[in-house]
């Protein structure tokens, strides 16, 4: 595995344990870890896709980013 690929693996990893980890109740969807754990591990995916230049992963890390922001954004607003 080269550099890029790191970082996605690292990025894809974050994501998939904040959703494990939501599957299985012990943090809840709109919790400040698991808002945090997508914004964060969108936005590792989103660069090891520019990396790779592969637009519609690009667009699907990019926007999984912008809706994570717009929840840490709401999350914020309320507490």
């Amino acid at each position: 595995m080269n550099f890029t690929d790191w970082i996605g693996f690292t990025g894809v990893t974050i994501l998939l344990v904040a959703f494990f980890l939501n599957l299985r109740n012990v943090i809840e969807k709109d919790s400040l870890i698991y808002i945090l754990m997508n914004l964060i591990g969108a936005a590792i995916a989103c660069v090891a896709s520019i990396l790779l230049n592969y637009i519609p992963f690009i667009i699907l890390e990019g926007c999984w980013t912008l809706v994570s922001l717009y929840g840490l954004v709401n999350y914020l607003k309320t507490k």
